[in-house]
């Protein structure tokens, strides 16, 4: 409406997260999203009243924090070598993927179950 794209990597985020149809539509129809929209379509993982956000924010955190740091770092690199360029993020997720066979982390994770208890990670 302003007679612009979004910029920044905008045009190429959005296609990411809702699909080319979906981001062609919000982009050129330059509709406003309500909060059940962006939900639905994938812009946010959640959607809470405004006084529940740092609540809901904490719970996701707490549980993040229970699993493995290790694994969690192998995640992450996995998920954003998918948007990288110039990486490959199979390739990347392969190399991540066992990299997590020769971690203490997995050896306890592994443990811990077999044993019926709650794991104790240590990050490496």
């Amino acid at each position: 409406s302003l007679g612009l794209i979004p910029g920044y990597g905008g045009t190429q985020r959005l296609s990411h997260l809702v699909g080319k149809g979906k981001a062609m539509e919000m982009i050129l129809t330059a509709d406003m999203v309500n909060a059940e929209e962006a939900f639905r379509t994938g812009l946010v993982n959640h959607v809470v009243e405004p006084d529940r956000l740092m609540h809901k924010a904490e719970e996701i955190m707490k549980k993040i924090m229970t699993r493995s740091p290790f694994a969690a770092g192998c995640a992450i690199r996995a998920v954003n070598a998918a948007f990288t360029e110039g990486q490959n993020g199979y390739e990347t997720e392969i190399t991540e993927f066992s990299n997590c066979f020769d971690s203490d982390d997995f050896k306890e994770g592994v443990a811990a179950f077999l044993q019926k208890r709650k794991a104790e990670f240590t990050g490496r």
